[in-house]
């Protein structure tokens, strides 16, 4: 899996970074939003709960998928601004549903 930031804009009003990103899976189908995440966290050498993946996106039949993500400078800002239903896909599998 090849992570590639296409986009990068700082939103200081917002106190985040808006990010386009592209990656290339050559095995298998769409990468899960969890290891997307990781990867970002990782390319951008952020905290993994600063990370939210707005969008993702494969074409019929591609094996590249885009996307768009916000990361937050920190954690409080994040949960303050994201909505609620971006917090929830963002979430591990087993948190979101033992929320509900």
């Amino acid at each position: 899996m090849e992570t590639k930031i296409s986009s990068r804009t700082r939103n200081d009003l917002l106190k985040r970074r808006e990010l386009t990103f592209e990656i290339v899976h050559e095995k298998g189908g769409t990468v899960p939003r969890a290891e997307v995440r990781e990867q970002l966290a990782a390319v951008l050498k952020a905290n993994i709960d600063c990370v939210y993946i707005k969008r993702m996106e494969t074409k019929t039949g591609s094996r590249v998928t885009v996307g768009e993500a916000n990361v937050y400078d920190s954690i409080e800002e994040a949960k303050y601004t994201e909505p609620d239903h971006i917090v929830s896909r963002n979430m591990p599998r087993q948190e979101s549903q033992e929320s509900e």
